[in-house]
């Protein structure tokens, strides 16, 4: 009896957490490069590319993103937007100079040019903010 009220009792305090780990509803899903190079850059750019409606898993040593996200709700672009914004450059975005600027040294890495992501401050899309180190 014992044996049960304690099984019955794990099993409801598991529950909610496996709730909390909910799929992602009409899941699609891309494999894109994202530039990046440390285990710090990896914790930044699943940060800045989760949410409630995307799912982001980066491998620093292929520098590719396994991106899966609510095909309804968002798509790849802002997934990928929200990434650039954190300083991140990926194939179809360059990150905003002032944010890879704000990148720890480490994470800095050799850019590729692509046309650049614009801030809420509305930073200017300049030949200035194009310049790669």
């Amino acid at each position: 009896m014992k044996l049960i009220l304690k099984t019955w009792v794990l099993i409801t305090l598991l529950l909610p957490f496996t709730a909390c780990n909910a799929q992602i509803k009409n899941p699609k899903t891309a494999t894109v490069k994202i530039y990046g190079n440390c285990s710090m850059c990896k914790s930044t750019i699943e940060t800045a590319g989760n949410s409630k409606i995307a799912k982001v898993n980066w491998n620093a040593d292929t520098k590719m993103a396994t991106i899966t996200y609510d095909s309804q709700k968002t798509n790849q672009d802002e997934v990928l937007k929200r990434i650039s914004l954190a300083g991140y450059d990926s194939d179809s975005f360059l990150a905003p100079l002032s944010a890879y600027n704000n990148l720890p040294g480490c994470c800095q890495y050799d850019r590729v040019a692509k046309s650049t992501v614009k801030t809420e401050k509305n930073e200017p899309d300049t030949a200035k903010n194009n310049k790669l180190k």
